[in-house]
């Protein structure tokens, strides 16, 4: 099989096998109106196999969601079908919006428009605690 590479654009690489739909769920790639391939199980040498996900055109990526999802992640940011940036991705110190509080007696559950924010407080475990209520969130 042949993937033609982008001229402009994002390329979402190292992704852990079967987590690219996951990915294209939480970024909203539903909504982009440029091309977006999604290349399952290909093979890594690092990994063995990985998914890629590869966005034309401009997009404003949250590297957040990315990270808490999978810090091994890789972001290639390419212009004129080069390579110009390779991001590597680390947890961030707080998640706004990207999770949301499970606990019905959170306020966040009551008033719609305060945001979900939660704090990195174990970062071996990948545990963050909701600031309003102290709740851990649940792992993806």
């Amino acid at each position: 099989m042949k993937i033609d590479g982008i001229k402009d654009g994002i390329v979402i690489d190292h992704i852990k096998v079967g987590g690219a739909m996951e990915i294209y769920n939480y970024l909203n790639l539903a909504e982009v109106t440029t091309s977006v391939a999604i290349i399952k199980n290909v093979k890594s040498e690092k990994t063995g196999k990985k998914d890629i996900i590869k966005i034309e055109g401009d997009f404003d990526i949250n590297y957040n969601i990315l990270a808490y999802i999978d810090q091994n992640i890789t972001v290639n940011i390419i212009k004129d079908s080069e390579v110009i940036e390779k991001k590597k991705l680390s947890l961030p110190d707080e998640l706004v919006d990207v999770i949301k509080c499970k606990n019905p007696r959170c306020i966040t559950t009551v008033e719609q428009e305060i945001e979900h924010i939660f704090k990195l407080t174990n970062k071996d475990k990948k545990q963050y605690r909701c600031i309003y209520c102290d709740s851990i969130a649940s792992n993806i």
